[in-house]
């Protein structure tokens, strides 16, 4: 299993499009990743509400919406930006190299 420092390669730059989340692993964790004014943002894909994946969802602009009980997260960020949920989701740092996507945990 990879340390926490350790950048795992998600995804091809190529998959991930503005207005479209694209879900993947990194290691054992669910992810969404998804593309917002040319930048690649990679958030938690469960939700911390009642634990729906956030890849059934709707992305509007760099918000996306809990398909269970409409919840909306910064796609950017993490950030709840509207209940049932209080608990932001966790972020991750992408980088890209090529046509690779990696991704990692903040440390």
């Amino acid at each position: 299993m990879a340390d926490e420092g350790d950048w795992i390669r998600v995804a091809s730059r190529a998959d991930i499009k503005p207005d479209v989340v694209l879900a993947s692993l990194l290691g054992d964790d669910s992810i969404v990743l998804t593309e917002f004014e040319g930048r690649v943002y990679a958030i938690s894909d469960t939700c911390t509400h009642e634990f729906a994946l956030l890849s059934g969802g709707f992305l509007d602009g760099h918000e996306i919406e809990c398909p269970l009980h409409q919840a909306r997260f910064d796609v950017c960020t993490g950030r709840c930006l509207e209940g049932p949920a209080t608990q932001d989701l966790e972020a991750f740092e992408v980088k890209i190299e090529g046509d690779d996507v990696y991704v990692r945990k903040q440390k």
